[in-house]
């Protein structure tokens, strides 16, 4: 019996074990930057939040110095989670789990100074033999001008490319370093909103340079998208830009290393666009946090479980662990089994030795009846009595149960029938003899 609890707690205990494991928050390290990033003080605030809701799954900021960095820490199994760019070389190992933001390309050329000579520029394909300044020290950038110039037969290798700390941009365009800018960012971008805004000078207002053939760069680039910035998006009075201008863009992913549970991911998915909403009154740009594209021929596919969440096919913790769930409880009833058998094994020779005290207590029942004293009757009641209190111990020990005990109790029977019937025989045969006297005295069975 101890055995087999023993083993009962310790299958109890090895589940209990396992929910606890199973519903304890997990952390996942998250790699963002730059420093001071819009997207690092996001990051931030969901941590925050994570923590506050007590939510199964809990964030780590990992900063780094840029997306790329961010990027090669996922590809090397540094961090979990990273916030990169759609449009960088994105590591093999990353599936996506949701839009953090969309980015516009804005290209413009401030207004022309005093003096200044040389043709307006009025289309990107005017760029040839021209200083392009790029705000933000990122290769991305970069690489995001020279595709357009490319698309409009531009070759780069002819325009000279600057670029400048996105704290400097502002300083740089006032002391007109370059005769047309790029900016990457969100719409509302402050730092692109404040390049324009330096722009301005002598009442002109900047001229933004619509790129006409966005549609062609997205199929051309998958990671690009067509996209337009309203009128009026920069501020200003005019408005600047005054018409909607042409232009395309790329995403800022939250990506998930490869290999991560989809149960978490699913978790953290659910978590992520349920505090979305408390975080739009600080974070206006929570609001662009969107669901992964689940398309197949998607530029970076999904995480199953981001998938999951997003198609309404989260598993519930019993789909998840229903086959533990009833393996667990067949290997309990196998422990009950096994602990049952080696309980019988262990009581097998106290068994056997009860056995052999029945068959004892059996042959006493006719050698009772051939008795010719009743010494040797009181005998075998001692005998009995001893054969009876072994059987109980056996009984309470667990060796034999409610059928051997019943088996036992009719022998015990017949046999006190039989020392009550033996002794009223010796009895009567006695009171004969001293009734009679000189005659000879045999007891005989019956």
């Amino acid at each position: 019996m101890l055995i087999t609890v023993a083993g009962l707690l310790a299958i109890i205990g090895a589940l209990a074990g396992g929910y606890y494991f199973a519903i304890r928050p997990v952390t996942l390290r998250i790699a963002v930057g730059p420093p001071n990033s819009d997207d690092v003080k996001v990051v931030q605030a969901l941590t925050q939040a994570f923590a506050q809701s007590r939510g199964y799954v809990r964030l780590r900021p990992v900063q780094t110095e840029s997306a790329t960095v961010s990027a090669q820490d996922l590809a090397e199994g540094k961090v979990d989670l990273a916030i990169v760019r759609g449009d960088l070389d994105v590591p093999k190992n990353a599936q996506a789990v949701a839009t953090l933001r969309k980015n516009v390309a804005v290209l413009w050329v401030p207004p022309r100074g005093k003096g200044k000579k040389g043709a307006k520029i009025t289309k990107v394909s005017q760029l040839a033999g021209r200083r392009v300044g790029v705000v933000g020290r990122t290769q991305a950038n970069v690489n995001l001008l020279k595709v357009i110039l490319q698309q409009y037969g531009v070759d780069p290798n002819k325009v000279e490319i600057v670029q400048f700390p996105a704290t400097e941009a502002a300083e740089a365009i006032r002391n007109q370093r370059a005769d047309a800018y790029l900016a990457a960012g969100p719409v509302n971008s402050k730092i692109t909103a404040d390049a324009i805004a330096a722009s301005t000078r002598d009442g002109g207002t900047p001229t933004f340079l619509a790129v006409d053939t966005a549609e062609a760069i997205a199929q051309n680039h998958p990671v690009y998208e067509a996209a337009e910035i309203p009128a009026g998006a920069f501020g200003g009075s005019p408005d600047r830009p005054d018409d909607d201008v042409k232009t395309i863009s790329f995403a800022h992913h939250i990506v998930a290393r490869k290999g991560i549970s989809d149960a978490t991911i699913a978790t953290f998915a659910r978590q992520l666009f349920a505090v979305r909403q408390q975080l739009l009154t600080e974070f206006p740009l929570a609001a662009k946090i969107e669901t992964p594209d689940t398309d197949k021929d998607a530029a970076i596919p999904v995480h199953p479980g981001a998938a999951a969440f997003v198609d309404g096919e989260e598993k519930t913790f019993l789909d998840r662990y229903s086959d533990y769930i009833w393996w667990g409880l067949m290997a309990l009833s196998a422990m009950g089994s096994i602990g049952a058998w080696f309980a019988g094994y262990l009581k097998k020779d106290e068994r056997d030795s009860n056995t052999h005290l029945r068959e004892r207590l059996l042959e006493m029942i006719p050698a009772a009846r051939r008795s010719e004293t009743a010494e040797e009757l009181d005998q075998m009641q001692d005998e009995a009595d001893t054969i009876l209190r072994d059987t109980l111990l056996c009984y309470d020990h667990g060796a034999i149960d409610d059928g051997a005990l019943t088996a036992f109790n009719i022998a015990l029977e017949q046999f006190h029938n039989a020392v009550a019937d033996r002794k009223a025989l010796l009895l009567s045969l006695s009171q004969n003899l001293r009734a009679t006297p000189g005659a000879p005295f045999r007891a005989t069975g019956t």
